[in-house]
């Protein structure tokens, strides 16, 4: 496959690449570099939050990913561990292990995530964002993603 050429560019704060609005119910997805924009090497994506939650507990077969927190505070479960994570905190989750996430701030929060390499992970944000909300407890639902459904979402209090 023949590499295209990448240009620089710059996303802000609150934008989105495609300048598009994305609701996942409990916050705004915006994609900061696209598959395309890497050539297939990554993608970023970053969540702002407005209430409590996250995704059910899931494993992407293929990917690597990692989680960085730039406003609030996160519990990130990656396999057997528990992390929690603050502005400025990040955690990694090899391909292959279980894992989930759920914002527990009290306001608002942001966390950002890289996807390597970027896989289906941008069709999958793409199809959840359709129906304005986190992704469907339907196992059959992660499949073509290249991602396995394997739990509950975290219990957020």
């Amino acid at each position: 496959m023949a590499m295209l050429p990448i240009s620089p560019f710059k996303v802000a704060r609150n934008g989105d690449r495609y300048a598009a609005h994305r609701d996942v119910g409990i916050g705004t997805l915006s994609f900061k570099v696209t598959a395309a924009d890497s050539n297939g090497a990554f993608l970023v994506a970053e969540i702002a939050h407005h209430a409590k939650g996250g995704p059910p507990r899931h494993l992407h077969r293929d990917q690597d990913e990692w989680f960085h927190v730039t406003e609030g505070e996160y519990i990130v479960e990656i396999g057997d561990e528990r992390y929690r994570l603050g502005p400025g905190d990040s955690a990694f989750g090899p391909r292959g292990l279980p894992h989930c996430w759920a914002n527990v701030s009290e306001g608002p929060g942001r966390i950002a995530f890289v996807f390597t390499p970027a896989g289906q992970a941008e069709a999958f944000f793409l199809e959840i964002t359709k129906a304005n909300a986190m992704a469907p407890t339907d196992p059959a639902f992660w499949l073509p993603f290249g991602m396995a459904l394997v739990g509950p979402p975290l219990k957020v209090t």
